[in-house]
């Protein structure tokens, strides 16, 4: 019996078909982008004033955040920075002065005098500075130092910094502000608030033994347990560390 062969496409045959295909499509691609082009032109002219105005916008609104950070943000920063020397020199004087003068002194770095801004006023006069914010941290700490803690919570509660030990020692200053009128509870959520705002090898373990003590006073001594061991795992030689071990087996023998 004879058979046949079944004839189809030549390999040449699909080549040329192939680079026929591609240079349909290779067409095509190009024709969309020339339509694409072709309509962005049209709507860039129709709407050529309205991005004329725009950019203008724009271009004002850079020079005016430039000019006014160059012209009025900068002296303002300069002129609180100045003004911030005059109270600060009082804060110094106090911290090393006798028990009998702290108080004046610290107040007045707080009211200023001579003509010259105290923290408060430099606190609300520049608030919007650096220094203006700085104010609020001495003003705060001030207050705490003179027990008059309401007025140290409300100006600490102000100040905010990334920095790591000012960031920390003034959410710790306002945990000591609520140990002091006996809200532990909001003290104790101070003291772990400054613990962990900058992990380092002072602020961080101090706080957690304040945060474990109070813990401790409070009568949840599991929680006390966890926080005075964490100052063993991770800051053994810290100051808060040296006697770790004692406040760790008081907090697991009373429960």
């Amino acid at each position: 019996m004879a058979t046949y062969k079944k004839r189809g496409i030549k390999p040449k045959d699909r080549k040329n078909q192939k680079a026929a295909n591609t240079e349909s499509t290779t067409a095509e691609v190009f024709n969309t982008l020339d339509d694409t082009a072709s309509k962005s032109e049209q709507w860039i002219e129709k709407n050529s004033k309205l991005l004329f105005y725009g950019l203008i916008i724009v271009i004002f609104s850079i020079l005016g955040f430039l000019g006014y950070t160059k012209y009025i943000v900068e002296p303002q920063e300069t002129e609180a920075s100045n003004e911030l020397a005059f109270p600060r020199k009082y804060f110094d004087e106090a911290l090393s002065a006798s028990s009998s003068d702290i108080d004046s002194l610290l107040q007045l770095g707080l009211d200023g005098a001579d003509n010259k801004y105290g923290f408060i006023d430099i606190a609300s006069i520049y608030s919007g500075t650096k220094a203006g914010n700085i104010a609020n941290y001495y003003a705060g700490i001030s207050f705490l130092k003179m027990k008059d803690y309401q007025k140290a919570i409300d100006y600490l509660s102000k100040f905010s910094s990334d920095d790591q030990l000012l960031g920390p020692t003034a959410l710790g200053a306002i945990g000591d502000a609520f140990a002091d009128i006996n809200q532990t509870g909001d003290a104790l959520d101070y003291y772990e608030k400054a613990a962990n705002k900058k992990d380092n090898q002072f602020t961080t373990p101090l706080f957690l033994l304040k945060a474990g003590k109070l813990a401790m006073d409070l009568g949840d001594f599991s929680k006390a347990e966890k926080i005075f061991t964490k100052i063993k795992e991770k800051y053994p030689k810290s100051d808060a560390g040296k006697n770790i071990d004692k406040y760790i087996y008081s907090a697991k023998y009373a429960q």
